[in-house]
């Protein structure tokens, strides 16, 4: 949708070029490009702006940024979405298990693509579908979409550069570490159009951060926490059915690059289709996008925002 943006322009700024003023607030070039047709798109001081207009402090300036993409052929299906947060630039939503985040062969009207369609097409707004950090269908959590160009420019680059802390919340088949870092090469299974695996030769470069929360094993039908076990029992994990539950930090964002990582260090999630059919505690891979953190696009707020814990990935780690 359309967004108008005003900026008063401050001491510190004075001086600078307004085309400079405008880049240095996350204006990308397709933006400013597509500013371009409208010739009072840029006003300073009630005036049209040019981008080597010098700024004044105290200046006022007024930008429209017009829509130029369309989600048209996304069709509207009502559903049930957990809203985390919503304002003019973004929407966070809690994305639960089962949903693909994009309409793809096979999936058609069963995305949150589809019901964030319908969700604004009931509100009589406009509608463009961008999503900034991507799920896998079976993963839930917190899940950012930016409403119009200019968020999702910035938010898009603050992606890029690392700026948006992601925490993921996992059950792990083990006991892993206290922490550990995970530094390892992922590409394509070859042959396979969703599969990755540890690539050392043709993979990009992917880091995971992990932190271990608490360990859980069944012994002799009894379950015990690491922390309740005596020494006898420790000694006997090795025989036992143990599970971790770690909290995960992305330093990079390859495709499955959490459940490739985990299980390329000997703790896999369970319920994993794709890299581990252990369906004996859950039945989809017990993986959750507990917490984003970031910067607000346009007002530059610390957001924080955190994604409940959905019931089957708790109801598996208290079955423990």
């Amino acid at each position: 949708m359309d967004r108008i943006l005003t900026y008063t322009v401050q001491p510190e700024q004075e001086g600078m070029q307004l085309l400079d003023f405008l880049r240095s607030k996350g204006f990308s070039r397709g933006i400013l490009s597509s500013m371009k047709p409208d010739k009072s798109a840029i006003q300073l001081n009630g005036a049209r702006g040019f981008g080597k207009s010098v700024l004044r402090a105290g200046d006022f300036l007024c930008i429209h940024i017009p829509e130029t993409d369309s989600s048209e052929n996304i069709l509207p299906v009502k559903m049930d979405l957990s809203i985390l947060y919503e304002d003019e630039d973004i929407l966070v939503i809690n994305k639960k298990a089962d949903m693909p985040v994009h309409p793809s062969i096979g999936n058609y009207d069963n995305t949150l693509a589809n019901g964030i369609a319908w969700y604004f097409k009931e509100k009589g707004q406009a509608f463009v579908y961008r999503c900034i950090n991507r799920l896998d269908r079976d993963t839930t959590g917190a899940l950012i979409l930016a409403k119009n160009p200019y968020s999702a420019a910035v938010l898009s680059a603050q992606m890029k550069q690392r700026q948006i802390r992601r925490t993921y919340l996992a059950i792990v088949q083990g006991i892993t570490p206290e922490l550990g870092t995970i530094t390892a090469p992922i590409g394509r299974v070859e042959d396979s159009t969703i599969e990755r695996q540890v690539d050392f030769i043709n993979g990009e470069r992917a880091v995971t951060h992990y932190e271990r929360l608490a360990a859980y094993c069944s012994l002799d039908g009894q379950t015990f926490s690491q922390i309740s076990m005596t020494d006898s029992q420790e000694t006997s994990v090795s025989q036992a059915v143990t599970y971790s539950l770690i909290a995960l930090h992305l330093e990079t964002g390859r495709t499955h690059q959490i459940r490739v990582h985990m299980k390329h260090i000997g703790h896999p999630l369970p319920g994993d289709f794709l890299y581990n059919p252990d369906y004996r505690i859950i039945h989809r891979q017990p993986l959750h996008s507990f917490q984003l953190e970031f910067a607000h696009p346009v007002t530059g707020e610390n957001m924080c925002i955190t994604a409940p814990v959905p019931r089957d990935f708790a109801n598996a780690f208290h079955h423990l």
